[in-house]
């Protein structure tokens, strides 16, 4: 098993890319976001995981632990493919995505190309609890339904999914605010309030 990579970036795709290691050039599959990471590093180090298959060896890449954990957690939904994983991750942050699991909001994962309504349902379905308690380190536990109103109206307004998330995982959680109130604050810690 290949649980990590060190190495120097020799090429790079579109989702894809080539890291070389003691003179073996390993292609690396990895979400937008790593990829934007590591193109100009000189040297990366990976975290991996080796999807193994009877026509092909897989392997896929990412900067952080919580990234790589994510994307294994994913894989553990029926209908969840790797590819469809590295869509979720290349639209949000691992954080951000573990929070909107956590918080239900089956609109906002409907906003990655290839995730319908049927399979939103059933990623947070499958992962809502999971998500909460591995994820714990993250201030998921206290998200509820209001937060979830609070991201579709900040993606209502034009913000990207990622942008909503992060401002709805910086709310004060120790603090009962009022649906409005939270907006305002998300807004402000956005510029746009």
């Amino acid at each position: 098993m290949i649980s990590s990579l060190r190495g120097k970036v020799e090429l790079l795709g579109a989702d894809w890319a080539v890291v070389g290691v003691g003179g073996i050039g390993y292609k690396v599959f990895m979400s937008t976001a790593t990829l934007s990471q590591i193109q100009n590093a000189s040297e990366v180090k990976l975290f991996t995981h080796l999807q193994v298959r009877e026509d092909a060896l897989t392997l896929y890449g990412f900067t952080t632990f919580e990234e790589l954990g994510i994307f294994e957690t994913m894989l553990d939904v029926s209908g969840i493919g790797a590819k469809l994983a590295l869509g979720l991750l290349s639209a949000f942050r691992a954080g951000d995505l573990a929070t909107i699991i956590a918080t239900g909001n089956v609109d906002m994962l409907c906003t990655v190309p290839g995730v319908g309504k049927k399979t939103a349902a059933r990623i947070v379905l499958e992962l809502k609890d999971k998500i909460s308690k591995n994820w714990a380190a993250t201030p998921l536990g206290t998200a509820g339904a209001a937060d979830g109103e609070v991201l579709a109206v900040l993606t209502s307004l034009g913000y990207t999914g990622a942008e909503a998330a992060r401002a709805v995982v910086n709310l004060p959680k120790d603090v009962d605010l009022s649906l409005e109130d939270k907006i305002k604050m998300a807004l402000a810690g956005l510029g746009g309030g």
